[in-house]
């Protein structure tokens, strides 16, 4: 079984979960931009944060096999906090590198005007640099937060086919299928989805355009979801190719859109601007 995980903030995980990632299938992955977890006070800290996204991420997932990749956005909560909006105006300078395979994650968290205007704006970001978007559905009031997002989204200039609709569940799926937009489901041991749910989403939608995700970050996560849906899929008669289309061709498919997706791992060396990934020893 190969894995690309669409959704995983590696830099909240340790090497252990890369080795364990790697063991399970995971050849491939992308990492959005997020929360801290507590409030950033800068645009500056953003940018140490990218940084490390386009930098030391990358170099630590080479390190273990895997194609590391990112998005980059302000994102939902931060567009709250008016110390952290000027990082709208830096963005175009970190969308034209490389490895960023997408905006995101944008989208609402409390569905604020100040969200509202984070989300226009960035989804016009992805239209002028040739980007998807990465589109985070808010924990609450799902509902009503996904027909905001599909208004704003349909006043942009992106197509819904470049946008993926992130954190859906058996409320949302329905209106995110007919929107024209990928569709993202995070798996969680406690909460949005779990491997068994997937699954019946899965037999009553179908495998197109759908991307699953462990969405593994510093809460209460697993790196392994997406195997996991992978075997509850297979357990319940899903054929090889299926998992295949779901756990890699879908992602490929949806991040190759921005033109920039390598899947070949390059010898990242020994060292990431003269630091090691090691500890102890020579």
């Amino acid at each position: 079984m190969r894995i690309f995980d669409p959704h995983i903030h590696m830099t909240s995980r340790t090497t252990d979960d890369y080795e364990a990632m790697y063991a399970a299938g995971v050849r491939a992955l992308v990492e959005p931009a997020f929360w801290l977890g507590q409030p950033r006070t800068s645009p500056a800290s953003f940018f140490d944060y990218f940084d490390s996204l386009l930098g030391w991420e990358p170099f630590r997932a080479a390190q273990h096999g895997i194609a590391h990749h990112c998005t980059i956005a302000l994102n939902p909560k931060e567009a709250n906090d008016p110390r952290c909006t000027p990082v709208l105006d830096a963005l175009p300078r970190y969308l034209v590198k490389d490895s960023v395979v997408a905006v995101g994650e944008i989208g609402y968290d409390s569905m604020t005007p100040a969200e509202d205007n984070a989300l226009a704006a960035q989804l016009q970001l992805a239209a002028d640099h040739g980007l998807p978007a990465l589109v985070h559905t808010p924990h609450r009031d799902k509902a009503a937060g996904l027909k905001r997002t599909l208004d704003v989204l349909r006043e942009s200039d992106l197509p819904p086919d470049r946008v993926v609709l992130d954190h859906l569940n058996e409320t949302t799926v329905g209106d995110a299928t007919d929107s024209g937009c990928w569709l993202g489901f995070s798996i969680y041991p406690d909460t949005k989805m779990d491997p068994d749910r997937m699954v019946r989403i899965l037999r009553v939608h179908g495998t197109e355009r759908v991307l699953v995700n462990s969405a593994a970050d510093w809460g209460r996560s697993d790196p392994l979801k997406t195997l996991h849906v992978g075997e509850a899929m297979l357990a319940a008669g899903f054929s090889d190719d299926d998992v295949d289309q779901v756990l890699w061709r879908n992602p490929v498919a949806f991040y190759g859109q921005s033109g920039r997706l390598s899947l070949d791992i390059a010898d990242p060396g020994a060292l990431h601007e003269g630091n090691s990934i090691l500890r102890g020893g020579e």
